[in-house]
């Protein structure tokens, strides 16, 4: 009973990422993609950070700096713009062709085999999620188009540095390094962007709670905690361990099924 409790509370993580869309055009209509990304990272990785309490050695930051970049800055401010830009059948279809990406990427820069069954794989994920969400009133706005591909280029290119790069600490150590850069990173951008910040509502302040706390801090506790524990239990298939410490984002980094 355990190992299904934990089994279900580990799912409830990426349930939790796949709502970004509706929160984003129900609690946060009209903001900024940047303001909603930088205020979206950087509050979760600061907790996360205060929570593991190690600070990166100076010299993996610039490594921290780019998959920072990569995984959460480029990825996030793209995806909100696609989800302002889209309606959200279209830009979680978009979002799943990440998985091509990423299996191209491994072949290109980690010289991983790309199986042909991988690739099957991830296409008919791209068809289901698009008979799942898209409906007769899709359109496709170029702009948001660009960003959906962009973002999960963004990620997919950050996912396999990830695992090319991943040193010797604790994956939900690494991510919080990565969270807390990305919001770093974003803060000159959404200064540039936006010269008058604008005044958050109540209804705003919600939302970003939910994207950030929820749906950044807690969902990466969640995943991570769930991953070690199925971990050890041997509950994968073969009993083999997950790659990249449990990386939520590394499901098809070797290009195998």
């Amino acid at each position: 009973m355990s190992h299904r409790r934990d089994l279900a509370l580990t799912a409830l993580a990426p349930a939790i990422w796949g709502s970004s869309y509706i929160v984003t055009t129900t609690f946060l209509p009209g903001q900024s993609p940047y303001l909603v990304a930088l205020l979206r990272a950087l509050p979760a990785g600061v907790l996360l950070l205060l929570m593991v309490r190690q600070l990166p050695p100076l010299t993996l930051v610039p490594k921290i700096l780019v998959l920072g970049a990569l995984n959460f800055s480029v990825f996030w401010a793209l995806l909100f713009l696609a989800a302002y830009r889209l309606p959200g059948g279209v830009a979680a279809t978009l979002g799943a062709v990440q998985p091509l990406f990423v299996m191209g990427l491994s072949g290109v820069l980690l010289g991983s085999q790309i199986h042909g069954k991988g690739i099957l794989a991830a296409l008919l994920g791209v068809l289901g999620v698009g008979l799942l969400v898209l409906g007769p009133d899709a359109s496709l706005d170029p702009l948001g188009v660009a960003a959906g591909l962009g973002g999960a280029l963004s990620m997919a290119t950050g996912v396999v540095l990830t695992r090319k790069w991943q040193p010797g600490v604790p994956a939900l150590t690494f991510t919080a390094w990565q969270l807390t850069a990305g919001g770093l990173l974003l803060v000159p951008v959404a200064y540039v962007a936006l010269p008058n910040w604008p005044t958050l509502s109540a209804e705003n302040v919600i939302g970003l709670a939910y994207m950030s706390l929820i749906g950044g801090a807690f969902t990466y506790i969640l995943w991570f905690r769930g991953i070690g524990r199925i971990a050890r239990a041997g509950l994968f298939a073969g009993g083999v361990q997950p790659a990249d410490g449990g990386d939520p984002r590394c499901g098809l980094c070797r290009g195998e099924l």
